[in-house]
């Protein structure tokens, strides 16, 4: 039996996508037939990974390794890791009072700047995360104005600005504690990525998961595109990145399988022998 961890933007999907390509579904199907089980792997919290998730999973690395839960219906929690109040409100105040803009994911909702989507509207598509953020706000996946946050605990923080010296107040005050994970970017796009607490990332997940499972990490298997999957990729025992994915990651990578909208994953699957 393997366990097969998947991201979902940029990987199972097409950015900001809920619809993998039909290849891809029925690869997942015959894998798990065989008795493999696949978990998603995402930054995603569980509220916008639903969609996919009921599609068929054994499970999930969510909030980029914050919140991990197995079973079919995801009722067997193995980590819950939500950041304090302090930590949450130290992070949006540095970042905020340098014009950084943000999105705040609980585990139920999500919660964004007002202003995010005049913003993005002026960047390019450099790479999966501005193009999920753009895609999932002019969609209406569940990203809701900041006004309306109701103080749910918060996973992480995404965050979007121009310069990188608008990060050093919050890296100082948050460095000791949490990654500043930031996404390859062209030339003339934002920077952005991710805040996340050091007490986890996609690799831990994995771990946990295979602990669970009984299984030796190597005969895990993961499938990523960005720099937010380094962990993941480190951790498992085969991984796999996807070509239009990050270069970086390439590099580190065992194989680099056909783009997310060239059957990649289907075809990753038989070359693998996992269907």
């Amino acid at each position: 039996m393997k366990l097969i961890f998947l991201d979902i933007d940029g990987t199972l999907t097409q950015p900001g996508e809920n619809n993998p390509p039909t290849s891809a579904i029925q690869a997942i199907k015959k894998a798990r037939a065989k008795g493999h089980k696949v978990f998603l792997c995402t930054g995603r919290n569980p509220d916008m990974l639903a969609p996919v998730f009921k599609l068929g999973f054994d499970g999930m690395i969510s909030c980029a390794g914050g919140y991990v839960a197995v079973g079919e219906d995801a009722n067997e929690v193995l980590f819950d890791c939500p950041m304090s109040n302090e930590q949450r409100d130290v992070s949006l105040t540095s970042l905020h009072n340098h014009g950084v803009f943000c999105t705040i994911e609980a585990k139920d909702g999500s919660w964004g700047d007002e202003n995010l989507g005049a913003f993005l509207q002026n960047q390019t598509s450099a790479n999966s995360e501005i193009e999920r953020w753009r895609k999932a706000l002019s969609k209406n996946l569940g990203i809701r104005p900041m006004s309306e946050y109701d103080g749910s605990p918060i996973y992480k923080v995404v965050i979007m600005c121009e310069q990188m010296q608008q990060l050093d107040e919050a890296k100082n005050l948050l460095g000791n504690e949490f990654n500043f994970v930031l996404q390859e970017v062209k030339a003339h796009s934002c920077i952005n990525g991710e805040i996340l607490n050091k007490n986890f990332n996609k690799g831990s997940g994995v771990k946990l998961i295979a602990e669970r499972f009984n299984t030796d990490l190597k005969n895990t298997i993961g499938f990523g595109d960005s720099m937010n999957d380094l962990e993941m990729i480190q951790t498992v025992g085969f991984s796999v990145c996807m070509a239009n994915g990050a270069e970086a990651l390439k590099k580190l990578a065992d194989m680099v399988c056909p783009a997310v909208d060239d059957d990649g994953i289907a075809k990753a699957f038989a070359d693998l022998n996992l269907i």
